[in-house]
């Protein structure tokens, strides 16, 4: 087995673990209409968003299987607006399409041949990347927001090899935001005083 093809199958295996934690853990909710860990979502925001990323993550798989470039978003706003009127949407609705939304990754995903796995796509954020990464985009959303639902899930919960590279994956970006140098000298020890850090995911 390739390394590629071996990275591949770690994070689908941990898109599909991570997405049944985020629907068991949705399961939990009665009032979507709850706080969450994220400023100014409530857990119908939070559903929203998950389901919606799994559509924009599916038109990246498109872009990677026909070569016909096709974005997350068409704009920032749409991204905002389709999170707020999806937020609005009743629980039982909401929970149905996570986990339609989810299915259907997973088969688009299973559907792309080797050559389309290193075809380049444009995430949100405007950086370019290989179709294969975007199994690790979906992995980090269900994990993590797994945790923001507010339902007593936390990180400890999660496969240690995941936070593993959810770690550098984060201090990666912290690093290409200026946020490095204060990062590493409170992960190095030198200093107690956790940097203030902007927002990540």
């Amino acid at each position: 087995m390739s390394a590629q093809l071996s990275e591949r199958t770690g994070e689908r295996a941990w898109v599909a673990a991570g997405t049944e934690l985020f629907v068991a853990e949705l399961a939990k909710v009665e009032d979507f209409a709850s706080p969450t860990a994220l400023p100014g979502w409530s857990v119908g925001h939070l559903a929203a968003h998950v389901h919606f990323n799994a559509e924009a993550l599916r038109r990246l798989v498109s872009w990677a299987a026909s070569g016909v470039e096709s974005r997350m978003y068409a704009s920032a706003d749409q991204r905002a607006e389709e999170i707020e009127s999806g937020s609005r949407r009743a629980p039982d609705e909401l929970r149905d399409l996570v986990a339609e939304s989810a299915a259907g990754l997973a088969a688009d995903l299973d559907a792309l041949d080797e050559a389309a796995w290193d075809a380049e796509v444009i995430t949100a954020q405007g950086r370019s990347i290989p179709a294969r990464q975007i199994p690790w985009l979906r992995a980090r959303e269900v994990m993590v927001h797994a945790i923001d639902l507010g339902t007593g899930l936390t990180f400890e919960d999660l496969p240690p090899d995941f936070t593993t590279e959810l770690l550098v994956d984060v201090v990666r970006k912290r690093a290409r935001a200026g946020e490095g140098p204060a990062l590493a000298a409170w992960l190095a020890g030198r200093t107690t005083t956790a940097p203030a850090l902007g927002p990540w995911l």
